[in-house]
């Protein structure tokens, strides 16, 4: 392994993660039950496997931005890092610095269910068939499938049974489900000082608490068109964040895919992993329910300190 060049100052962060390292190796050795030791041992190593690779493709995003916007050259940061420039220009070709947005390991989706409609269209009851998954979710996943993998991500589908009770302390998570499906969601999505989702007499709406405007569905008044919050939420255990996305209907979650596929590397550049949230417009075919067009409809929203 190369190794630094010896008398490079470390930045704040890396002499903080050098201190961690050394205290949670220093507390593994002192550990006195041998298999208590092997079994610590062994969930660290699997730790530090699996978060290698994530800390790779920063490392790799990092270096290649840093030759983009010319702050260094190949050289320069070659003496920086400690490591040979053609070290440098192999690791910065590698995937597209703009899929650190979507995330820099697997990629978990994670979608919703919900209970089936159980009144035919000519009003009689027909038996409930048990949760199932919107078919404009798997539309959804299926795009942001597609995304993630020209990006260079392997995704992964994960089902949020009903009652929302989903996983949300852990990294590279896609969370799509409305804040009507899981108490869960709707608490976090309060936290938000800017957007949310809100209900009156006239149905479920999106609220912009900073200009007070109201945004309703046109697919309420039988139009082809819906709108969606999207955003990257506070983790509950304070340690990251999550994407998430939900229409007012499902349909206006493919929304967001639609304009993230042409605004990722935009996206990316303004955004990188910090808190946000946003709305987007789209238009779809009543045909064949594809989105057609897409927008963002407010500013991007930064949560205070975020």
């Amino acid at each position: 392994m190369e190794q630094e060049r010896p008398g490079t100052p470390p930045y704040p962060l890396q002499a903080q993660l050098d201190a961690t390292y050394d205290i949670t190796l220093s507390q593994l050795k002192q550990l006195s039950d041998p298999l208590e030791r092997a079994k610590a041992a062994h969930s660290l190593d699997r730790r530090a496997q699996e978060y290698g690779s994530e800390f790779q493709a920063v490392r790799n995003e990092a270096m290649n931005e840093t030759l983009r916007v010319g702050k260094l050259t190949s050289t320069q940061l070659a003496a920086e890092l400690g490591i040979s420039k053609g070290r440098v220009s192999q690791l910065a070709k590698g995937a597209p610095p703009e899929r650190l947005f979507l995330g820099s390991g697997k990629v978990i989706v994670a979608v919703a269910e919900k209970l089936e409609d159980a009144t035919l269209h000519d009003g009689r009851s027909k038996p409930v068939q048990g949760p199932v998954i919107a078919t404009e979710d798997v539309q959804t996943y299926e795009r942001l499938r597609e995304l993630a993998e020209e990006v260079g991500l392997e995704i992964a589908f994960e089902r949020i049974p009903l009652g929302g009770n989903v996983r949300l302390n852990r990294n590279n998570l896609v969370v799509i489900c409305g804040p009507r499906l899981s108490p869960l969601i709707e608490q976090i999505l309060e936290g938000d000082p800017h957007l949310r989702f809100d209900k009156d007499s006239d149905g479920w709406h999106l609220l912009d608490r900073t200009t007070g405007e109201i945004y309703r569905s046109p697919m309420d008044s039988g139009g082809n068109a819906d709108i969606a919050y999207f955003g990257r939420l506070p983790r509950p255990d304070g340690q990251g964040s999550f994407l998430y996305i939900a229409g007012i209907h499902a349909r206006g979650s493919g929304g967001v895919i639609h304009w993230l596929t042409t605004e990722l590397a935009t996206v990316h550049r303004e955004l990188k992993a910090r808190r946000f949230s946003t709305l987007i417009s789209s238009h779809f075919d009543p045909e064949t329910l594809e989105i057609t067009e897409s927008e963002r409809i407010t500013p991007f929203y930064r949560p205070e300190g975020a």
